[in-house]
């Protein structure tokens, strides 16, 4: 259903960083670069489906109250990893790993950037 989606930063080197070492954990790896925008997708996929900005209007990058980016971990193992990289890489505690009530096998670990933006990492698969 989503083509895309973006999230504002108002370091792009240091956002640059931040997902460069955690969206790896999850299957994602930076596939392109401008010098306003950062562009993460899956190995196999032809276009890049989460990117990191500096906002077009020049102002002040800001996160969404209520908005939080999710994305398809391949293994529970892989929540795990991308939450515990967030932390080292300074990003904030925003739910450790674990199963959530929305179903018996939705694992998930919920993290912010240092812009604010609320991620989440989810894998469905039981195990």
């Amino acid at each position: 259903m989503l083509l895309y989606t973006t999230v504002g930063t108002n370091d792009l080197e240091r956002a640059g960083r931040f997902y460069d070492a955690i969206l790896p954990l999850i299957g994602y790896r930076r596939q392109k670069q401008a010098s306003d925008e950062i562009g993460y997708a899956a190995e196999d996929d032809v276009r890049c489906r989460f990117w990191v900005v500096e906002p077009f209007n020049r102002e002040p990058a800001t996160f969404g109250n209520g908005v939080t980016i999710a994305f398809d971990a391949p293994t529970r193992a892989s929540v795990d990893a991308f939450h515990a990289a967030a932390l080292a890489q300074g990003g904030t505690d925003e739910g450790a790993p674990g199963i959530r009530p929305f179903h018996a096998n939705f694992y998930a670990a919920f993290v912010r950037d240092h812009d604010g933006n609320k991620l989440v990492a989810v894998c469905e698969k039981p195990e």
